[in-house]
């Protein structure tokens, strides 16, 4: 039996991982910045499931909820940062205020639950810590640019932490989904106030044609955190790993381009050019 914290647990991604898990057996805690939005989770689930109010960017709270679950369960095995939301607008429409709460959503919220979780795990040699990520957090798309701030921060805190806790016996994986059906663009996204300079581009943007289930990706992390080796980073759905591959690929394939000049910086001539 394994035991969870999961953060963003009122719906979505969040709620699909907590089903999961509670459905086969396991025991969760889930949080929600209101209670009342986890009650049918401790009606249907009862004792299984220990409901916490959370909101992600207060730490202490972030360590009193980590204290109580670990009080309740005994032990964590598992930690889910998912809670999040998205930010759509242009770089040039984002007020510096929106970002700054995208941060602390999406980075810091996860970095105050780490923080706190990581004191149990190291003591009782064992974890798993889940980041929710996104394929936006190694690609990027224009009007985007806030939420992939977030996203990739995550990603460069959550490769360093891997190789920090590694020796303790503490697991990291960031999930890296595509488009997932949830109220991420709907309901709980922010939108930056709109210039006229990009209604072209918005009015031409691409729209996936389709998205996964937050059942089918919560399978995913169950599959992940049950593996006796699991991975760093997962692409998560066709579009996730249709568009993340060709664009690294493109990535190492400029490197390569612009190595001989790249490298020239530690040559006796920085001139020198070599393709």
């Amino acid at each position: 039996m394994t035991t969870w914290f999961v953060t963003g647990a009122s719906r979505g991604l969040g709620r699909a991982i907590a089903v999961a898990a509670l459905e086969r057996g396991d025991l969760v805690a889930a949080t929600a910045r209101s209670l009342d939005a986890l009650r049918d989770l401790a009606d249907r689930f009862g004792d299984a499931v220990v409901p916490l109010a959370l909101d992600v960017t207060d730490a202490a709270a972030a360590r009193d909820a980590v204290a109580a679950a670990h009080a309740r369960l005994g032990r964590l095995d598992v930690v889910v940062n998912n809670a999040g939301y998205g930010l759509f607008g242009y770089v040039e429409e984002l007020d510096p205020r929106l970002l700054r709460d995208q941060l602390d959503v999406n980075l810091f919220g996860a970095l105050h639950v780490t923080q706190a979780a990581l004191p149990l795990l190291r003591a009782q040699g064992s974890g798993h810590i889940v980041q929710v990520s996104s394929s936006s957090g190694v690609a990027a798309w224009p009007g985007l640019g806030g939420y992939h701030a977030s996203k990739w921060a995550l990603e460069g805190l959550s490769d360093a932490l891997a190789q920090e806790v590694a020796r303790f016996g503490v697991a990291v994986t960031l999930v890296e989904p595509g488009p997932v059906d949830t109220a991420w663009r709907g309901a709980s996204a922010v939108h930056a106030t709109p210039l006229p300079a990009y209604d072209d581009a918005r009015a031409a943007a691409w729209h996936p044609p389709g998205a996964s289930t937050p059942q089918a990706v919560a399978a995913v992390v169950l599959a992940v955190v049950d593996a006796p080796a699991p991975p760093l980073r997962i692409l998560v759905g066709d579009l996730a790993a249709d568009a993340v591959i060709p664009m690294t690929q493109a990535r190492l394939d400029a490197w390569r381009a612009w190595e001989g000049l790249g490298r020239s910086a530690d040559g006796d001539d920085p001139g020198r050019v070599e393709n």
